[in-house]
């Protein structure tokens, strides 16, 4: 029988990100996909125009629906749509227990508007807190998580730090972003490990939900933490290399 992970994140009609993105990713692996939806979205390759976050009730019932007739082997968390929905991803994360589960905190869409208000970072913290196999924050959400200024290779590290002290989640922190440099930062509680990649001038779409899912997907098949996190960050390097516009706005990546 085929091994199931679990997709919980918002739906991108595009495809570029969110659930389809994520099952995407999970199939091109092997696995089967399946997801439960926590925001319904209005968007294309250019812009993000509307989003509706699913009740708590409904995101509770989707899962609900699913655990009682498949077994998963992993879970990938993305966009909560809403502070609303942190209860029911408390009450899910407990479910999950004993499976690798990757946290990919989205706290604002990419048109700016926010999914996750700053009051609700402490719940967050203390929702994840000892539930989740590592937190993927990229150089914003590290920074709403650590309450430090995060914009370096050394304050990034900084900043996982604090955040596993917070949740004691080992944490990898993406900078994609970095004006110089591509650099993602592991610290898991002992030890930390910088990976690096050649920067690919290209303004893609998503590449944070494939990162995220990438390393479940090795998570699920046995891999260390830091072999899964080199693994996917070298896979999403190679991902955007080739990624390919669809519209007209920014690349979209194609697992493979």
């Amino acid at each position: 029988m085929v091994k199931t992970l679990l997709s919980i994140a918002g739906f991108d009609p595009s495809g570029g990100a969110g659930t389809l993105m994520d099952i995407a990713v999970f199939e091109a692996a092997g696995f089967r996909g399946m997801a439960v939806l926590t925001a319904l979205t209005v968007q294309n390759t250019r812009e993000v125009r509307r989003i509706t976050p699913l009740s708590p009730r409904m995101v509770m019932d989707q899962y609900c629906a699913l655990a009682e007739d498949v077994s998963f082997r992993g879970a990938k968390i993305g966009m909560l749509g809403s502070g609303k929905n942190l209860d029911v991803l408390g009450r899910i994360l407990v479910r999950l227990k004993g499976i690798p589960v990757v946290v990919d905190p989205v706290f604002r869409s990419s048109s700016g508007a926010d999914l996750l208000p700053a009051a609700s970072v402490g719940s967050f913290l203390k929702t994840v807190r000892g539930c989740a196999s590592l937190l993927t924050p990229n150089l914003d959400e590290a920074v709403r998580l650590s309450g430090l200024p995060v914009g370096t290779p050394e304050e990034m590290l900084r900043a996982a730090r604090l955040i596993f002290d917070r949740t004691e989640v080992p944490c990898l922190v993406k900078g994609g972003h970095l004006p110089k440099i591509l650099v993602n930062i592991l610290y898991d509680g002992r030890k930390t490990v910088v990976f690096r990649s050649p920067r690919v001038p290209k303004d893609v779409h998503g590449t944070g939900c494939f990162l995220s899912s990438s390393i479940l997907v090795s998570l699920a098949r046995g891999a260390s933490l830091s072999k899964a996190c080199a693994d996917a960050t070298d896979l999403t390097h190679e991902a955007i290399r080739k990624a390919v516009r669809q519209g007209h706005g920014r690349y979209l990546l194609r697992p493979k």
